[in-house]
């Protein structure tokens, strides 16, 4: 585990629109608005205080980044902080809620929310994040950098089979292997991503239209999200402003688990390679 540099965080709650509210927490410094600054985008059943993530982004703030990290406010985390207590509202989230959710809070930082802000913004998204970065990438031009850790290439992930059955129940139940929790997902879920592929939520058409430098890493053997799927984000964006990373003997989450239990060396070099990205494009 590499040594943590610094180790200053804030927690913050921002009132969304629609009077829903986001719990972020930042680490780091930014006195001057000045210190490059990077959203951390959790993924499906991820939160901001799992495993890895307040260990992601103390490493980078120790470098001098400053970091924001923070719930979906239907990602199914409310008040307990660690756990899935919200199932309702987690049945009730769509992805294009999560696009609005992270254009609102991009909108927040750069009108000062929290402090003065005239440094360079980048975007770190895992998983299901990942996409919704792109996707918000595309709609937000004050991003200047983006990374990806494991991300889908298409949100439309389910067979027909599935879906008949989705209409047919009116919902859809998979099961929390770390909590044990039967965890449903909504109608509008589905018809969100059916109505939307196409368009709002069309990762290939973010990623060909995309002008910001990009880094995808991909674990070779993530069991959640196949690395051809990195190569497919890799395929579609330009070859001049974009990376392919993919690390053999890792997968989803590099090693790491819920609760934390230390860093590894596939995890530490995805950090140090994702930090001097930032350092170079931001």
């Amino acid at each position: 585990m590499i040594p943590i540099l610094n180790n200053m965080k804030k927690d913050w709650i921002l009132e969304l629109s629609d009077g829903e509210k986001l719990n972020i927490t930042t680490f780091g410094e930014n006195p001057a608005g000045k210190t490059p600054t990077i959203i951390y985008v959790h993924g499906f059943k991820g939160f901001k205080d799992w495993g890895f993530v307040p260990y992601l982004a103390e490493f980078l703030s120790g470098r001098g980044l400053f970091v924001i990290t923070f719930n979906f406010s239907h990602n199914g985390i409310g008040s307990d902080l660690m756990e899935f207590t919200e199932l309702e509202k987690f049945a009730d989230n769509t992805l294009s809620r999560e696009v609005r959710e992270l254009s609102e809070l991009i909108n927040a930082y750069r009108n000062g929310f929290f402090g003065q802000t005239k440094s360079s913004l980048g975007l770190l998204g895992h998983s299901r994040g990942g996409g919704v970065s792109l996707v918000a990438t595309g709609l937000k031009d004050t991003i200047k950098a983006i990374v990806t850790w494991s991300s889908v290439a298409t949100f439309a992930r389910y067979n027909p089979e599935i879906e008949k059955k989705w209409r047919t129940d009116g919902y859809y139940e998979i099961l929390n292997q770390r909590t044990g929790q039967i965890m449903r997902l909504g109608l509008i879920l589905l018809d969100d991503i059916k109505q939307n592929q196409n368009g709002l939520l069309s990762i290939e058409k973010a990623v060909k239209n995309s002008r910001q430098p990009l880094l995808i890493i991909h674990g070779e053997e993530d069991e959640s999200v196949p690395v051809k799927e990195a190569q497919q984000l890799a395929a579609w964006s330009d070859p001049h402003k974009s990376e392919l990373l993919t690390i053999p003997g890792t997968g989803h989450t590099f090693g790491a688990k819920h609760p934390f239990e230390g860093s590894n060396p596939a995890l530490d070099e995805i950090l140090t390679r994702t930090c001097d990205f930032f350092k170079r494009n931001l």
